[in-house]
């Protein structure tokens, strides 16, 4: 499953509603995280492995 954050476009591993795989908190500003089908593109260690 895949998250994308809509400011910046970047897709991270993860769900809406819980952590990215290097982080990130989608329930502090939820609306600034859509799910996403698209391919990850975030570098930082937990989403590019």
């Amino acid at each position: 499953m895949a998250v994308k954050h809509k400011e910046t476009g970047e897709v991270h591993r993860g769900s809406k509603g819980g952590h990215t795989g290097c982080g990130f908190d989608t329930t502090k500003k939820p609306d600034h995280w859509v799910a996403s089908s698209e391919r990850i593109n975030c570098e930082k260690n937990g989403c590019k492995n």
